[in-house]
């Protein structure tokens, strides 16, 4: 039996619909810019050009239907709704036909954002880890195995803010689909069960506040939800 001097912290992991079982989560990737006009509110380019990845820390995912505190160092706190992709098979230098059959479920994701630190780091050239990656960075909604609801490629994803819709696409308008992005992640890396892959988010992305009710859906997939509290 393994002694640590302090006690490991928690295994992070995910609820799945219909069962008792837990998703155990290894790492999170996520796809920036993958949807053409969210592309261009943020001033960068749609065309197909290679996509780029960012990672969020398994430590800092938090369930659906929490009360997130307001992120710390930050007066820009913005939401970013995702169709989230879980691995359930090994997938290594994988084309996009044979990356789908990796896919094992799918689920309603929040990519939250300290957007001032972000902007101020692009600005410098500098890492942007601290803009993305933050205690609560990453909310998961229930993971739907794919088997139960196929392969998404289009349906309507939206989120509302106090009961007001602030983001609105679907699916289809992916710059790069999910097998693609699988197969292109799975080029740098040794993929597999436990790897989560947020897969960009459509226009509208914005602030919140604390006392804000974020609920959001995605067609086919689910729903999920998130209260803003005040900062701890």
């Amino acid at each position: 039996m393994t002694a640590y001097v302090f006690d490991p912290a928690p295994q992070a992991a995910a609820s799945v619909r219909g069962s008792a079982q837990r998703y155990a989560v290894q790492r999170i990737f996520c796809v920036g810019r993958n949807y053409a006009a969210h592309a261009r509110e943020m001033g960068g380019d749609p065309e197909r050009e290679p996509p780029f990845f960012f990672n969020k820390t398994p430590a800092h995912l938090v369930s659906s239907g929490v009360t997130l505190p307001y992120a710390l160092e930050t007066r820009d706190l913005q939401h970013e709704i995702e169709l989230v992709v879980a691995l359930g098979q090994p997938a290594f230098r994988v084309t996009p036909e044979q990356a789908q059959d990796c896919v094992w479920a799918y689920a309603c994701g929040l990519d939250m954002t300290r957007r001032d630190l972000q902007g101020a780091a692009k600005k410098k050239g500098q890492p942007w880890a601290f803009g993305k990656d933050f205690e609560g960075a990453a909310v998961l909604g229930e993971l739907v195995p794919a088997h139960q609801i196929g392969h998404p490629a289009r349906g309507a994803i939206e989120l509302a803010v106090n009961g007001t819709r602030r983001q609105h696409g679907d699916l289809a308008d992916m710059v790069w689909r999910v097998a693609e992005v699988v197969a292109r992640l799975s080029r740098y890396y040794h993929l597999g069960p436990g790897d989560l892959i947020y897969t960009g988010t459509p226009e509208g992305v914005g602030p919140v506040q604390p006392g804000d009710r974020l609920t959001g859906r995605i067609e086919g997939v689910g729903e999920i939800e998130l209260a803003i509290g005040q900062s701890q």
